[in-house]
């Protein structure tokens, strides 16, 4: 079924019944500010982050024996993971906060059919629709 998207809407087909239904802007509104709390919060964790990242840095010591340097290089390994994880998810939301103000937001990147306004409840950064977010990660 072919959704048609006028300029402004973002068009998503409920799970149920077929039928096209637009996100109210009052629903934006709310997802809109769901995911830029969420950036801030991100942004919060990135710079923690750093900052433990840049303090250990300073007080790696020499004299530490193997197993102290392994664990701490462990752990050094892993923030900077959870950090690139965080920078990749404000990234997502910001993504998702543009198509937002185009008016692109519940349409499907790569077949430009609306994704089911339950997906984007459930995850609102999606833009791929479950038929074609199964065929990418297939590949």
């Amino acid at each position: 079924m072919a959704a048609t998207v006028r300029a402004g809407e973002s068009a998503v087909l409920p799970s149920q019944n077929g039928v096209v239904v637009t996100w109210s802007a009052e629903e934006l509104a709310e997802v809109r500010a769901r995911l830029a709390e969420e950036i801030q919060e991100l942004n919060q964790e990135i710079a923690r982050a750093e900052s433990e990242i840049a303090s250990a840095d300073v007080t790696d010591g020499a004299g530490d024996d193997q197993a102290d340097a392994g664990a701490r290089t462990y752990e050094r390994e892993r923030e900077i993971a959870l950090t690139l994880n965080s920078r990749d998810l404000v990234a997502q939301n910001e993504r998702a906060i543009a198509r937002i103000d185009a008016g692109t937001y519940g349409v499907c990147e790569s077949c430009h059919q609306p994704i089911g306004k339950e997906r984007l409840q459930a995850f609102p950064r999606a833009t791929l629709c479950v038929t074609c977010k199964q065929r990418e990660e297939r590949r």
